[in-house]
């Protein structure tokens, strides 16, 4: 669960705008219309992403009485395509233990907590209780892990009566456990929490996901440190030649390449006990400023063969002051994970999951470099027939959203891209290195107010939030040939 820094002054600096009346209309200024958000209010981490019973759900950091940070709940949305969603009544609610910080949720189809049953196995949520008065009273252990669990398919929710499940040793940041079940070479299987500790990872297993043994930390003196470490996720990705590795994906606010909120990952090897790196260099998951807090689904049939992935698409610079007041935030588009071998390296791709072709209205090819964008909501597939190439939005009103390839480097340049005004530096040019020698495609989602950028097939990510102050209506392109295709998409509302 993220916290930023001066949060509190932030939110306080402007009084925010409650919304508990109206219905939301799901097409107001702004709202992504092929992006998950909220039905109101405010919204960040996405959390226990869980897949049971042909529905993926997805729970997420709300704050259902205003649309800045305040107290947290688990919010709750359900799929069967990871597409369209379906709001659920809030899951988790704070208590006399605390508000209730980010985590995850298991399947636990061996009843090992003796929590269900074979007929109804659990679903069991572990999350962090955030005690604010205790942290308001000087205490430092005011954040402790607790346990929720459901038999109806995440309808119903029965918080553990022997919560906290792991108390704190007395560290100030203490949070987000990623639990999945584990089995190595010599071990046929356990429980483990990956914990985000301050500046480190903490890992902790367990046979049954009530008692938590700790195993051992991560913490390697080159990581990124510019911020405190949050929201980790642990799992194994395998090549297409099929070598398998573990990654761990660590966010941290701030500190990321562009400034602000960012996600580095670590490949290596765990051996049920403790995670050894193999690269000594910093990777990030995504160069654009709005990917953040991101984890995976858990539970994901073996049959389906992917590991997906959803991020909270914004950065704690402006979370709160970005102009929206029904709602605030979305989540990235879905995405599948892949490992990708680059000479001695690994690096982590990640490219938006097939899915999204049910939602296409009409396709065209197209060879012109200036066309005229006949709808707001757009996927491009670009064939790139020049080493530098340049994609432009604009639109009658000035506004330019610009992504360019000089070299080695990647940018994106929302200076002009809109309303910029709302914080100083969000329109600013981001860059991001090309690792690979050529770029064969370039794939761009355009929703109302983000932009998706994907090299490769996601061998490099650039995701960013925009504001244009009307839709864009023209794209202009250099350095691409006639093998191009635009896409039209319909809302999924």
């Amino acid at each position: 669960m993220a916290i930023p820094a001066l949060l509190l002054a932030i939110a306080c600096a402007k009084e925010p705008t409650v919304i508990t009346e109206t219905e939301p209309e799901f097409n107001e200024t702004y709202r992504p219309q092929f992006h998950f958000t909220p039905p109101t209010n405010w919204m960040n981490d996405p959390n226990g992403m869980v897949y049971y019973d042909g529905e993926y759900h997805l729970f997420y950091q709300h704050h259902p009485n205003s649309n800045v940070w305040g107290p947290m709940h688990w919010g709750h949305a359900v799929s069967t395509d990871l597409v369209h969603w379906q709001h659920m009544p809030i899951a988790l609610e704070p208590d006399s233990l605390g508000t209730i910080f980010s985590g995850s949720s298991v399947m636990d189809i061996n009843n090992t907590s003796g929590l269900g049953t074979a007929e109804a196995p659990a679903m069991v949520a572990l999350y962090t209780y955030h005690d604010a008065e205790g942290e308001k009273a000087g205490r430092v252990d005011y954040q402790t892990q607790g346990m929720a669990y459901s038999t109806d398919k995440g309808r119903s929710w029965t918080k553990y009566d022997g919560n906290p499940v792991l108390e704190n040793p007395g560290i100030r940041d203490f949070r987000d456990p990623k639990v999945s079940w584990v089995e190595t070479a010599t071990d046929e299987g356990k429980w483990i929490m990956t914990l985000a500790v301050k500046d480190k990872i903490s890992f902790y297993s367990s046979p049954n996901l009530i008692d938590w043994t700790f195993e051992s930390d991560f913490n390697p003196d080159w990581a990124a440190y510019g911020g405190v470490w949050e929201c980790p996720d642990l799992f194994p990705l395998t090549t297409a030649d099929g070598e398998e590795k573990w990654v761990l994906f660590v966010s941290i606010n701030p500190g990321g390449p562009n400034g602000g909120s960012a996600t580095q990952y670590f490949i290596g090897d765990f051996d049920g006990s403790s995670f050894q790196v193999e690269s000594s260099d910093v990777k990030w998951l995504d160069y654009g400023t709005d990917n953040y807090a991101g984890v995976t689904w858990s539970n994901v049939p073996e049959s389906d063969g992917r590991r997906l992935f959803i991020g909270w698409m914004s950065n704690w610079q402006y979370a709160t002051v970005v102009p929206t007041e029904v709602w605030r935030s979305a989540t990235t588009l879905p995405r599948s994970l892949r490992l990708v071998k680059q000479e001695n390296d690994f690096i982590v791709a990640s490219a938006p999951i097939t899915e999204l072709e049910q939602i296409i209205t009409s396709s065209k090819s197209f060879s012109e470099k200036e066309i005229k964008l006949t709808g707001e909501l757009v996927e491009l597939e670009l064939q790139p027939t020049e080493k530098e190439f340049t994609v432009e939005f604009s639109n009658a009103a000035g506004d330019r959203l610009v992504i360019i390839k000089r070299g080695d480097e990647l940018t994106i340049d929302r200076s002009k891209s809109g309303k910029i005004d709302f914080s100083e530096g969000f329109g600013s040019v981001h860059q991001a290195p090309i690792l690979s020698n050529d770029v064969n495609s370039v794939n761009i989602f355009l929703d109302r107010s983000s932009i998706e950028v994907f090299i490769n097939d996601g061998e490099l990510v650039m995701t960013e939030i925009i504001f244009p102050t009307e839709p864009y209506t023209q794209l202009n392109l250099q350095g691409f040939g006639s093998s191009n295709t635009i896409h039209y998409l319909a809302s999924i509302w």
